[in-house]
């Protein structure tokens, strides 16, 4: 067999050369990151299958379960819900920007999205879910965000920004209470979103990620 970095090639090649039938035979191979790319040259070439989404998102590589996530975000189908609960943080992590990149949620993916945010044992994990809830806007997401800024400075950062896709009086009341925040980058959020002159539901969501 050939090196490692000899399939990994072949299958990055396969992406940029119309050659499918290749990344597809090496989907199948031993190595994580050859089959992570693999993946990768088959959505670049508008290839991947649902059935093969699904196989990733089961895989026994976190690389290549992340990878089958950031495919449902682009459109594929698969249920990034389903790996909320995935032992890998960064899977959930991804799972959770797949999520917040997505049209709609429906109410147990919400469900297990919340429990994310608020309990997860991952830091980055729940700054990702509460950017997810801020992303997807969903009205029942508001009370977890407003519990979110109660955590981490980096989730308190991020609940705030949330916040621009709600509007109504304990929004407002929130980001002014988030101007005397200690952590000056959660202040000036709060800041940059009621200095703009706009209502927080009309503000566009900042960056989910930094």
């Amino acid at each position: 067999m050939t090196s490692v970095a000899d399939r990994r090639r072949r299958a990055i090649l396969a992406g940029h050369g119309a050659d499918p039938d290749t990344a597809r035979e090496l989907l199948a191979d031993p190595e994580p990151l050859v089959r992570v790319a693999a993946l990768g040259a088959l959505d670049r070439l508008g290839s991947l299958t649902s059935a093969e989404v699904a196989v990733a998102l089961v895989d026994q590589s976190p690389a290549v379960r992340r990878r089958g996530l950031e495919a449902t975000a682009t459109g594929h189908d698969g249920d990034p819900a389903s790996l909320l609960d995935d032992e890998d943080p960064l899977v959930v992590e991804t799972a959770c920007w797949a999520l917040g990149e997505r049209a709609g949620i429906d109410a147990r993916g919400l469900l297990r999205l919340f429990g994310v945010a608020s309990g997860h044992e991952d830091v980055l994990c729940r700054e990702a879910a509460v950017a997810a809830l801020g992303a997807l806007g969903h009205p029942e997401g508001l009370t977890v965000i407003l519990e979110a800024l109660k955590d981490r400075p980096t989730v308190r950062r991020r609940a705030v920004l949330a916040l621009a896709a709600f509007e109504g009086p304990e929004v407002e009341a929130a980001l002014k209470r988030a101007l005397t925040d200690r952590d000056w980058q959660v202040r000036q959020a709060a800041e940059d979103l009621i200095g703009d002159g706009r209502e927080p539901g009309d503000r566009p969501v900042g960056p989910r990620f930094s």
